[in-house]
């Protein structure tokens, strides 16, 4: 469309307010100019359009039927644009840091901690975004990622805040009904919960096993889950013993929904970051979050 086509967006707020009032005196209080400008716009306006919007009678204005038409149209565009403008102003404003997680790590570690967070920084709002993969982390200053692994992306900042700690633990019922393991092969013959992970790559209970010299057969036996969140809430429930990350079920071992199955801890040499796009720098709500996580969790 031409924008020669359309009228001066000053005729056009000026012929909105003096329509709304049916005034061109309080028009021109509203928009503080004179009356005379007012008058003088709404002639330029009906000019640029060939045909009359007001019958001006003796001490008021009344809107023609071309008038009340093009008046309510006005009135809904100019709507449109204040509260679309509006929006921006406040998305411009807002402290928002987003970050892309798995469930389970915004489940059992973020979800619990937002509380505090929001008492200690009620500006800033963290968006949680979770996806069964790693997602790609664009140039947004706003954006920060957890992710596993040695630190050494080429495209990311890399900023670590805990060490792949692997136990075996179960609910406090299971040990109760089942008994604790007397020793490692006692273990590998329990129910055991699998994470089988489609998309992100995680120790199995057969790594596990195998770094403590045991020669573990997966038989395909005991539960089977494709979403860590799903494996902990099975461990919690009873129904099996569980691979732990440390760092993601230090809240279910703090209030006693898991215990360690075994004394046994494998340190992976892995770690888990928080990570953000190396071609910009961070905004500084995404770094304090950044920090905040960094601080809270376990080594």
């Amino acid at each position: 469309m031409s924008r020669l086509r359309i009228p001066s967006p000053a005729g056009l707020v000026t012929f909105e307010a003096a329509g709304r009032h049916l005034s061109f005196t309080s028009a021109a209080e509203e928009l503080c100019v004179s009356q005379a400008a007012v008058s003088s716009a709404i002639k330029s306006l009906e000019g640029a359009l060939g045909v009359d919007l007001f019958v001006r009678q003796h001490k008021r204005i009344v809107l023609t039927e071309a008038g009340k038409r093009f008046y309510s149209d006005v009135a809904l565009g100019l709507g449109h644009i204040a509260r679309s403008a509006e929006a921006v102003r406040r998305t411009a404003e807002e402290k928002h840091v987003v970050l892309s997680s798995s469930t389970a790590f915004a489940s059992h570690w973020l979800i619990p901690r937002l509380p505090s967070f929001r008492v200690q920084h009620p500006e800033i709002e963290i968006r949680i975004q979770t996806a069964d993969r790693d997602t790609d982390l664009g140039p947004d200053p706003h954006l920060i990622g957890v992710r596993r692994g040695l630190g050494d992306w080429p495209n990311y900042r890399a900023f670590r805040f805990g060490g792949e700690n692997l136990i075996p633990v179960c609910s406090p019922g299971y040990l109760t009904q089942s008994g604790a393991p007397r020793d490692l092969l006692d273990l590998a013959g329990r129910t055991l919960i699998h994470l089988d992970e489609p998309h992100r790559p995680r120790p199995a209970w057969k790594d596990w096993f195998a770094h403590f010299g045991i020669d573990f057969t997966d038989l395909g036996e005991g539960l089977r889950l494709n979403d860590y969140s799903l494996v902990v809430q099975a461990a919690i429930g009873g129904q099996g013993i569980a691979l732990g990350w440390t760092h993601i079920i230090d809240h279910p071992l703090s209030d006693g929904l898991l215990v360690p199955a075994l004394a046994a801890n494998w340190e992976t040499g892995y770690a888990f970051f928080i990570v953000s796009n190396r071609s910009v720098d961070l905004a500084p709500e995404a770094k304090l979050v950044k920090d905040w996580i960094i601080d809270g969790a376990p080594d």
